[in-house]
């Protein structure tokens, strides 16, 4: 039993930060912290950009329960910790190396859901203004952007669409 409360744990962690992304991204980084939001929505001046703190706010919830879940046998918490986390990881391939090509390693993936999620997220960024933004999550993607003609080329990372 304890193995299965382990895994679901992992899984509400995982599954749990794609409803927390998408409410932290429209009414928090795209509200009273839009100061740090801003940079992704501007064209880039270099790597960074004052957005990537926002690693560092997602990270502490599944940082710590991965060590107290670690410092008491290894309990549920350290499970939700890593989906947590892992999700953290998927978030870093998905937006940074797939979207923004951040990183140049996948640059010529020709599938429909990888082709809509960045048709999403090209529509996220075609208004660069604070209250204008639409498709807020990350993995979960509208399925009107399956079939829509938006292009889905971007012009490098960070670029205001």
């Amino acid at each position: 039993m304890g193995m299965m409360i382990n895994i679901i744990a992992l899984f509400i962690g995982f599954a749990g930060m794609e409803l927390v992304a998408h409410v932290m991204h429209k009414y928090v980084m795209h509200g009273f912290l839009w100061s740090l939001h801003r940079s992704h929505h501007q064209k880039s001046r270099g790597f960074f950009e004052w957005n990537d703190l926002y690693f560092f706010i997602f990270a502490i919830p599944g940082a710590a329960l991965i060590v107290f879940g670690s410092l008491n046998n290894f309990d549920w918490r350290f499970f939700l910790g890593i989906g947590i986390a892992l999700y953290g990881l998927t978030y870093l391939i998905v937006h940074d190396v797939i979207i923004h090509q951040r990183f140049r390693w996948f640059t010529k993936l020709d599938n429909r859901y990888i082709k809509a999620l960045r048709k999403a997220h090209k529509a996220h960024h075609a208004d660069v203004s604070k209250d204008a933004a639409v498709s807020y999550g990350m993995l979960w993607v509208d399925e009107k952007y399956f079939d829509t003609d938006i292009p889905t080329k971007f012009s490098g990372h960070n670029i205001v669409f």
